[in-house]
C-alpha cells in the first residue's frame, strides 16, 4: 500500500502525529469524569407530597392518584410507580434515556401546578415537590450531626438551615433529604376532660391557636413630612407565650387559658422519627445525587469545605460521615489502574521474549501507551467517564492494540530475513499486511456495531465499552500502517545467527528460540496429521456449538456481578400493631449488635415510618477483614430473631433496584398488579407463604405485606343532622384529635416553625378513647374575634388618634361579656360559654379492621413488589420458574398479573437482546469480511472459529464458579474479535499463496498455518496475559473484572487448541464446496444457454 510509504519517508510528521495523539490523551486525563460504572441511570424524577395523620388508602386516592393523572400526560414517560404511607406520597417517573433530564423536571414541575386544584386544601404540609434521582436510589453520602447541648429541634435548626443547603448546592446533588427529627414546633397537646369540663369544641382552641399568629402587613403612618412604619408583636412564638392564651370564657368573665386544657411545650412538628450515629442520638442528611452525576466529584465537592463549614456551627455540633459510596469507589479505579499497568508490562514482556531485541521490542511497545491515550481522548470527546468497566476495556485492549503492531513488524522482519534491506522491506512487508491489518480491524469494529444499539442499562453500559474499544482498534490500525513501518525501517534489529550472544542472555536467547522452532515443529507434524484425519477434527466443531448452547441455557444468570463495597444494609420492618417506640428499641439494640462486630466501623440508623427503621454497616477496608458475605452470615447470626419485627441485612454491593427500591432488600423483584387493591392484599400473603416454603428465596419482603389495624367510622346521616353535626365537622375533629394538625404557623428570619395540636400521648395512643371523642354542635353562634386573642401590648395614650384608639379599646374590652352570646363553637377564637358536647358514638359506628401499611400503584393499577434474594445454589432461572410455577399454584385472583422489574427484569431482556445481537455482530462480520474478501465461502471459515472461543469462555466461568452475566458476555464478544483475528492472519495468507504462488489450497493453508503461527501464538499470548490481571486482583472492583479476565483467558486456551487446527480443514472443505458451487453454476449456466439456442443451431450441432 502505498499510503504507508508516505509515512515511512515522512519520519518527522509521523511522529509529531503519534505525538499530538499521545498529548490529546494527556490533557484530557484529568479531565474525564470518575464512577464506579457507566453512566447507565436513567432519567428518573421522584414527587414527594406530604399529609400529616393521612391513611395510606386515603391519601393514595386524595393526593397520589391525582398528581399520577397529571404526571402520565407528560411526555417520553416510561413508567410511574408510587409509594404511598402514613401521611406521606412518593412517586417515581422514569422517562426515556433521550429525555433531558431538566426538561423533564420543567415539564413535571408544571403538571404539579396544574394539579393543584385536584389536592385536598389546607391539610398538605406543603406543595408537592420534585427532585431529580438517580436511578439507582441509593444515597451517595449520609453526614450526621450530633450534640450534647442542644434539643432535637435545635439541632434540626442547624441541619435544615446550615448544613441541608450547603450539600444541596453541590453540583450533582439531587436531594438532600433531614431524618432523625423534624421542623421545631409548638406542640399543644390536649386534655379531654377539661375541654369536656369547660365545654370548649378542638375547632374553637384550632381557631384560638391560628389568630394568635397574624404575621401580615400593617402599613405606615405619614405624620407631618415623616414617615413611620407599623409593627406589632402579632407572633407568639415560643410555648411560653401560647400557654397564657384565652381560648373561652366562663362563669361570666372567667378566662380559661390554654394551659388549662392542653399540655404546651416546645418540640418537633413529627415525633415519629429518629437517628443514630454509633449509638448517639442524631440528625442524619441522606445525600442523592442527580442521574448521569459523577458519585467522586459530589463526594469530593462536599468535602471540599466541609472543616470551613464546621467553625461555622455552634461549638456543640459534630459532623460526622456515616456513609462515603467514592470510598470504594476511588479505590476500585485505583486497582484498575494497577491491573492496566500490570498488563502493559506483560505484553512487553512476550513481545521481548518473541523478539529478543530491546529496540525491536520498543517498535510495538511504543503503540501501547500512544493508543491508550488517543482512547482517553476519544472518552473524554464522547463524555465517558473514567470508570472500572473502561478501566476494564483499557486493560483487554493493551493485547488489541499491540496486535496490529506485531503482525505488521513480523511481516517486514521476514523480508528482512530474505535479504531485503530495511527501507524495502518495509515497503513491501506494510504493503502486503496492509490489507489483513485493515481486514481485522474492520471485523473487529463490526463485532461491536449491533452492540451499540442495545437498549435499556445493559445498552448504556455496552455503548460505553463498545466505544472505547472501537477508539482503541481505530488508532491502533493507525499506528500500525503509519508509526510502526516508519520504525521498523530505521530501528529494527533482526538477529541472523552470524553472532551469537554469549552469557545469560544468548542463554536465554537460545533457549526461547529452541523452545519456540520446537513448537513449531510439532505444530507441523500435528498439522499433517490433521490433515490426514479432516473428519475426525470436523467435528469438534458441531460439538463445541452444541456444548455452547447447552451450556448456556444451563448456566447461573445474573445481570451484573454482586460486589463488595464495604457497605451493608439492613431494615427493620415491624408489623401493624408494633409502636414506634417498639421500632425505635429494636433499631438501637440491634445497633449495639453489630456494632460490636469487629469488621463494622461505623453505624448509622434513621426511620422516618411508624413501624420500620434503616440501617447502614459501614465496613473496614477490604483488604483487612472478611468477604463481605462472611461479615453477613456472621451479623444474621448474632443478632435474634424476635416476634413482631422482620430483620434483614444485605449487600449493598448488589444488584440495585432502582425506582422505589428503599422499602425492597434484595436483588430482584417481581411486581403484582390487580385493579382492585383488596384482591392483591388478599392474595400476597398466601404468594409469600408459598415462595417462604420453599427455601429457594431469601430475603423476601414486600412494602405492602404488613396490614395496619384501622378504625373505620361510619357517620349516621339521619342522626347527625338532628344535632347540627356534618361530615365535614366529625373530619375536622377526628383531624384534630389524631391527625397532628398544624394550625399555624411561625414565621422566623431564617426559617419557618409550626403550631401542632393533637391530644396527649396518653390519649392518642388509646384505641378506646376514640369513643369518647366529643363533637361540640353547631346550633348556636359563637362570638369572639382575632382582637381578643392577641398578645398584650403596651398602648401609647398621646394624641387625637390614640386617645380615639384607647377608648374603642376600653370598650370592646368593657363590653365583651355582653357582647357575646350562644352556646355553641362555629369556629370562632373565643368560646363564651358552654357548648353542647355530643359523644362521637352517638353519631357513628366504629369498626375496627385491617387496611395495607403502604399503597403502591405501578401504570395506573395497584400493585404490590416482591422483593428476594437466591438462595446459595440457585440459580437465576429457577428463581424465575419457582415464581411463575407459584402464581399457578396458589391460583392468583382473575385480574391479578405479575411482571418482573429492575435487576430481575433486566436480566431476561439483557440476555434475550444479547443473543440479538451477539447474532447481529455475526451477521455484519460475515457482511464485512465478505466484502474485503469478495467471496461468500471464505467468511464462514474465519466465523467458525467463534463457537470454540465461547465454550472456553464456559469452561473458564464454570471453574471459577462464576455466573454468566453482562461482563461474561463482554468477554465473549471480545473473544471473537481476537479467535477472528487469527483465522483472518491464516486465511488471508493462504489466499494469496493459492492465487499468487500457485499452490493447492492444501499446500497454501498448511504454509499459511506454520508460517502465521508465531505471530498468531504472540498475539494470543499477549491477549492471554493481558487478561491475567483481571483475574488474580482482590481490592474493589475485582468481581467485575473477575469474570471479563476468566472468559478472555478460557477462551483464548480452548480456541486456541482448537482452531489452530479446524480453521485449515474448514478453510479446504469451504474451497472444495466453492469450487463445487461453481461447477454447478457452470452446468446450470451452460443448460441454459442450450435451451436458449434456436432449434436450428441445435440440429445443426
Amino acid at each position: 500500500m502505498n499510503f504507508c510509504r508516505f509515512f515511512i519517508d515522512r519520519p518527522v510528521a509521523t511522529i509529531l502525529m503519534s505525538l499530538a495523539i499521545f498529548m490529546a490523551g494527556v490533557i484530557c486525563y484529568p479531565l474525564l469524569p470518575v464512577a464506579t460504572m457507566p453512566d447507565a441511570t436513567t432519567t428518573n424524577i421522584m414527587v414527594v407530597a406530604s399529609q400529616p395523620g393521612a391513611d395510606p388508602q386515603q391519601m393514595a386516592t386524595s393526593v397520589t392518584t391525582p398528581l399520577e393523572r397529571r404526571l402520565g400526560s407528560i411526555a417520553d414517560v416510561k413508567s410511574i410507580e408510587s409509594d404511598t404511607s402514613q401521611g406521606q406520597a412518593q412517586i417515581f417517573i422514569e422517562f426515556s434515556s433521550s429525555r433531558n433530564i431538566d426538561g423533564a423536571l420543567r415539564d413535571v414541575q408544571a403538571a404539579l401546578r396544574a394539579a393543584r386544584s385536584d389536592l385536598p386544601t389546607g391539610t398538605l404540609d406543603d406543595d408537592p415537590q420534585a427532585f431529580k434521582l438517580d436511578g439507582s436510589g441509593f444515597p451517595v453520602y449520609l453526614l450526621s450531626v450530633t450534640t450534647d447541648q442542644l434539643t432535637q429541634a435545635e439541632l434540626y435548626d442547624v441541619a435544615n438551615i446550615q448544613v441541608k443547603p450547603y450539600l444541596a448546592k453541590v453540583k450533582g446533588v439531587g436531594r438532600v433529604e433531614v431524618v432523625g427529627s423534624s421542623n421545631p414546633a409548638v406542640r399543644v397537646e390536649l386534655n379531654p376532660g377539661p375541654l369536656y369540663k369547660w365545654g370548649i369544641g378542638l375547632e374553637n382552641i384550632r381557631s384560638a391557636l391560628a389568630s394568635a399568629n397574624a404575621f401580615t402587613p400593617k402599613g405606615f403612618i405619614d405624620s407631618h413630612g415623616t414617615r413611620m412604619l407599623l409593627s406589632t408583636n402579632d407572633q407568639a412564638v415560643k410555648a411560653s407565650e401560647y400557654r397564657d392564651l384565652i381560648v373561652g370564657y366562663r362563669n361570666g368573665l372567667y378566662p380559661v387559658r390554654l394551659k388549662d386544657v392542653a399540655n404546651v411545650y416546645d418540640g418537633v412538628q413529627d415525633v415519629y422519627q429518629t437517628s443514630y450515629i454509633n449509638g448517639h442520638r442524631a440528625i442524619t442528611l441522606i445525600v442523592s445525587g442527580q442521574p448521569h452525576a459523577n458519585t467522586v466529584a459530589i463526594v469530593d465537592g462536599i468535602n471540599a469545605n466541609l472543616d470551613k463549614l464546621r467553625e461555622g456551627l455552634p461549638g456543640s455540633v459534630k459532623l460526622t460521615v456515616g456513609l462515603d459510596t467514592s470510598r470504594s469507589v476511588r479505590a476500585a479505579l485505583e486497582d484498575a489502574r494497577e491491573a492496566l499497568i500490570i498488563s502493559v508490562v506483560l505484553v512487553v514482556l512476550v513481545i521481548l521474549l518473541f523478539f529478543r531485541r530491546v529496540m525491536t521490542t520498543v517498535i510495538p511497545a511504543v503503540t501501547v501507551p500512544i493508543a491508550l491515550s488517543g482512547t482517553l481522548a476519544a472518552m473524554a470527546y464522547f463524555n465517558f467517564t473514567l470508570d472500572v468497566l473502561s478501566l476494564m476495556s483499557l486493560t483487554i485492549a493493551v493485547g488489541f492494540v499491540v496486535d496490529d503492531a506485531i503482525v505488521v513488524l513480523e511481516n517486514i522482519a521476514r523480508h528482512i530475513e530474505d535479504g531485503m534491506d530495511h527501507y524495502e522491506a518495509s515497503i513491501v512487508g506494510s504493503s502486503e499486511i496492509g490489507f489483513t491489518v485493515l481486514s481485522i480491524s474492520a471485523s473487529l469494529v463490526a463485532v461491536f456495531i449491533p452492540l451499540l444499539f442495545l437498549p435499556g442499562t445493559a445498552g448504556s453500559i455496552m455503548f460505553e465499552f463498545c466505544m472505547t474499544m472501537i477508539s482503541a482498534i481505530v488508532i491502533s490500525m493507525w499506528l500500525s500502517l503509519t508509526l510502526t513501518p516508519m520504525m521498523c525501517a530505521r530501528m529494527l534489529e533482526i538477529d541472523h545467527g552470524t553472532a551469537p550472544r554469549k552469557g545469560l542472555t544468548g542463554a536465554i536467547v537460545r533457549f526461547t528460540e529452541a523452545g519456540l522452532d520446537g513448537l513449531v515443529r510439532l505444530y507441523a507434524r500435528s498439522m499433517h496429521w490433521c490433515l490426514r484425519h479432516t473428519i475426525l477434527m470436523g467435528l469438534t466443531l458441531p460439538l463445541s456449538f452444541i456444548l455452547l448452547v447447552g451450556s448456556v441455557i444451563v448456566m447461573p444468570k445474573e445481570f451484573i456481578p454482586e460486589q463488595d463495597i464495604s457497605l451493608i444494609g439492613s431494615r427493620i420492618q415491624g408489623d401493624a400493631t408494633m409502636s414506634f417506640d417498639e421500632i425505635d428499641r429494636r433499631l438501637r439494640a440491634v445497633g449495639a449488635i453489630v456494632q460490636r462486630d469487629p469488621d463494622v466501623t461505623s453505624t448509622t440508623i434513621f426511620s422516618n415510618d411508624k413501624n420500620s427503621g434503616q440501617l447502614y454497616l459501614h465496613l473496614k477496608e477490604k483488604s483487612e477483614r472478611a468477604p463481605v458475605a462472611t461479615v453477613l452470615a456472621r451479623i444474621r447470626k448474632a443478632v435474634p430473631v424476635e416476634p413482631g419485627a422482620d430483620v434483614m441485612f444485605w449487600n449493598v454491593g448488589g444488584n440495585s433496584q432502582g425506582g422505589s427500591s428503599q422499602k425492597n432488600t434484595g436483588a430482584y423483584r417481581y411486581v403484582l398488579r390487580s385493579e382492585d387493591i383488596a384482591s392483591l392484599t388478599g392474595y400476597l400473603p398466601k404468594m409469600l407463604g408459598a415462595l417462604r416454603a420453599s427455601g429457594q428465596l431469601v430475603n423476601l419482603s414486600s412494602a405492602t405485606e404488613s396490614q395496619s389495624i384501622a378504625a373505620y367510622v361510619t357517620v349516621h346521616r339521619d342522626t347527625e343532622a338532628r344535632y347540627g353535626i356534618t361530615p365535614q365537622l366529625i373530619q375536622n375533629v377526628l383531624y384534630d384529635s389524631y391527625g397532628q394538625t398544624i394550625v399555624s404557623t411561625i414565621h422566623l428570619p431564617l426559617t419557618t416553625h409550626r403550631v401542632v395540636m393533637v391530644l396527649g400521648p396518653q390519649y392518642r395512643t388509646d384505641p378506646n378513647m376514640l369513643h369518647q371523642v366529643w363533637i361540640s354542635t353547631s346550633a348556636g353562634t359563637a362570638a369572639g374575634g382575632v382582637a381578643s386573642n392577641l398578645i398584650r401590648a403596651k398602648a401609647s395614650t398621646s394624641g387625637t388618634e390614640s386617645t380615639f384608639a384607647a377608648l374603642a379599646t376600653a370598650s370592646i374590652q368593657n363590653s365583651l361579656a355582653n357582647q357575646i352570646s350562644g352556646n355553641s363553637s362555629s369556629g370562632a377564637a373565643v368560646s363564651s360559654s358552654t357548648e353542647k358536647m355530643i359523644p362521637l358514638e352517638n353519631v357513628a359506628s366504629i369498626l375496627w379492621k385491617q387496611q395495607p401499611l403502604d399503597v403502591t400503584h405501578r401504570s395506573g393499577y395497584y400493585s404490590t413488589a416482591i422483593s428476594f434474594d437466591l438462595a446459595p445454589g440457585v440459580t437465576y432461572a429457577q428463581g424465575v420458574q419457582l415464581i411463575q410455577d407459584t402464581l399457578k399454584s396458589t391460583h392468583a385472583p382473575e385480574g391479578v398479573l405479575g411482571e418482573f422489574t429492575g435487576t430481575a427484569g433486566d436480566t431476561t431482556k439483557v440476555m434475550i437482546n444479547a443473543l440479538l445481537a451477539f447474532a447481529a455482530a455475526i451477521a455484519v462480520m460475515y457482511i464485512v469480511l465478505g466484502i474485503l474478501y469478495e467471496s461468500l465461502i471464505h467468511p464462514i471459515t474465519i466465523l467458525s472459529t467463534l463457537p470454540s472461543a465461547g465454550i472456553g469462555a464456559i469452561i473458564g466461568l464454570w471453574c471459577f464458579g462464576m455466573p454468566f452475566s453482562v461482563v461474561a458476555v463482554i468477554g465473549i464478544i471480545l473473544l471473537t474479535g481476537i479467535v477472528k483475528k487469527n483465522a483472518i492472519l491464516v486465511i488471508d495468507f493462504a489466499i494469496h499463496a493459492e492465487r499468487h504462488d500457485g499452490l493447492s489450497p492444501k499446500d497454501a493453508i498448511f504454509k499459511a498455518s506454520i508460517t502465521r503461527f508465531r505471530p498468531i501464538l504472540m498475539t494470543s499470548l499477549a491477549a492471554a496475559l493481558g487478561a491475567v490481571p483481571l483475574i488474580i486482583g482482590h481490592g474493589y472492583g475485582s468481581e467485575m473484572r473477575a469474570p471479563l479476565g476468566v472468559s478472555v483467558l478460557g477462551g483464548m486456551i480452548v480456541s486456541q487448541l482448537l482452531t489452530l487446527y479446524t480453521t485449515p480443514i474448514v478453510y479446504l472443505w469451504m474451497d472444495a464446496i466453492g469450487k463445487w458451487v461453481r461447477r454447478m453454476m457452470l452446468r446450470i449456466g451452460k443448460l441454459f444457454q442450450h435451451r436458449a439456442m434456436p432449434n436450428s443451431v441445435q440440429n445443426q450441432s
